[in-house]
């Protein structure tokens, strides 16, 4: 599955950032400091995304898709690392980092929320 398309769907959000973390040799997508995704590779070197998602979301993805797995070094309740070279569709991935975006962004102050709406 070709995933190219990560970088331009996560940067197009309001007030989403990127920022390589050498610590972790992966790009990190965030807003205001808070992450949404993270592009890296698990324990054996395979690329994965990892991104964060309800209790139930994350239940049901698992079940549905061998190539979706708790969160790689992650909070395995609220992230789910997703294969890169797996075969997630491409409007699945897309719907996954709108959830994981609006959880964060949520997650955010009104103030902070009103600040980015209004960039």
């Amino acid at each position: 599955m070709n995933y190219d398309f990560i970088q331009a769907h996560c940067l197009s959000k309001k007030g989403a950032e990127e920022d390589y973390k050498q610590e972790w040799d992966a790009i990190r997508y965030a807003v205001r400091g808070k992450m949404f995704a993270l592009v890296g590779n698990d324990g054996e070197g395979r690329p994965v995304i990892s991104v964060k998602h309800t209790l139930e979301q994350g239940e049901e993805l698992r079940d549905t898709y061998s190539d979706i797995v708790p969160g790689y070094y992650l909070n395995k309740t609220h992230w789910s690392s997703v294969f890169l070279n797996g075969n997630v569709p491409e409007a699945v991935l897309k719907q996954i980092l709108d959830v994981s975006y609006g959880l964060v962004f949520s997650s955010l102050s009104r103030k902070i929320q009103n600040e980015i709406s209004n960039q």
